[in-house]
């Protein structure tokens, strides 16, 4: 037994498919199945059912792959303990944005960090808030930038900035006649939001304090998965929506039908948290990251730190 063979067993515990657990360790499947065949016999007992059609793990499959999973981890630990020593802004460092900010936020960043952490290769994922969270609790990735506070024990974050929303609304909408919007406006508005998942769709809830969308008019079946779409159709009429600061200033609301109005309202904005695990072994390399994210952010949002 070794950790490749670790890693063969945690694959197909995942993917319940001999194919796409071979893709995944970059293997052929008569090699996958191989190893997992040999484990099985050094160990003396049965880890997958299989048939033509399914893969199932067994109840004491279930019970080892999670063993073999905190020995990958742990593995992976030492092994970022030991680069750290070296020099912890060296090797890669994946990270995880929510797509209501990757787009915006990382262009203004990318460059600046080739050039002053040339050796510091981001690794970037792009997934909903939930996903990202659970694979920083699987080592999936090294720390996540994230919308939404986190009460976890084993994560800690780092508070980047606070960004304001605007609200975008039709130019023929009958808010266009109002020089200044007040929260009664946005608790009346006709809001379109982003789809399940996206942490801005509460957001923008919460800053218009609605508690459901259900029975909501003809809005309620709305959704949308991108801001993109969002003010789609807010620039065919349908209805209202809240934009965050670095997306209006990424010009996602120019040229269109639709006019973006500054709310100087309490609490009308997001606080973007950098999250990473505690038992993370190279903070300094966040550290690096943080003071470049802070160095070249634009003026329409509002530094939480100094990058000194």
């Amino acid at each position: 037994m070794n950790l490749r063979d670790l890693k063969y067993l945690v694959a197909l515990a995942d993917t319940q498919h001999f194919g796409q657990a071979a893709e995944r360790c970059f293997v052929s499947q008569p090699t996958l199945s191989g190893q997992i065949k040999k484990l099985e016999e050094d160990l003396g007992v049965t880890l997958f059912e299989c048939t033509k059609r399914s893969v199932v793990t067994t109840p004491l499959g279930k019970s080892i792959v999670e063993h073999a999973k905190q020995i990958l981890e742990q593995t992976d630990t030492l092994q970022r303990l030991a680069q750290s020593y070296q020099d912890p802004l060296i090797g890669p460092l994946r990270l995880g944005v929510i797509p209501t900010l990757s787009p915006y936020l990382m262009p203004l960043i990318l460059k600046p960090l080739k050039k002053q952490y040339p050796d510091m290769k981001l690794v970037l994922s792009e997934e909903l808030t939930d996903t990202l969270l659970t694979r920083l609790g699987k080592h999936e990735i090294d720390a996540a930038l994230l919308a939404t506070p986190v009460n976890d024990l084993d994560f800690e974050s780092i508070p980047l900035f606070d960004e304001p929303f605007w609200l975008v609304h039709p130019r023929s909408h009958p808010l266009s006649g109002k020089k200044k919007i007040v929260q009664a406006d946005l608790e009346g508005t006709d809001l379109l939001l982003l789809s399940e998942g996206h942490c801005l769709a509460e957001q923008a809830m919460a800053v218009c304090h609605m508690q459901d969308r259900k029975g909501q008019g003809d809005m309620a079946d709305l959704r949308a998965a991108s801001l993109e779409t969002l003010l789609q159709m807010v620039g065919v009429g349908f209805g209202c929506t809240l934009l965050p600061a670095l997306a209006l200033r990424a010009g996602l609301a120019q040229d269109r039908a639709v006019i973006a109005r500054e709310l100087k309202l309490p609490d009308t904005f997001r606080q973007i948290v950098l999250v990473y695990r505690r038992s993370f072994p190279r903070r300094e390399a966040l550290e690096a990251f943080t003071k470049v994210v802070l160095e070249n952010l634009p003026d329409n949002v509002h530094p939480l730190a100094s990058a000194d």
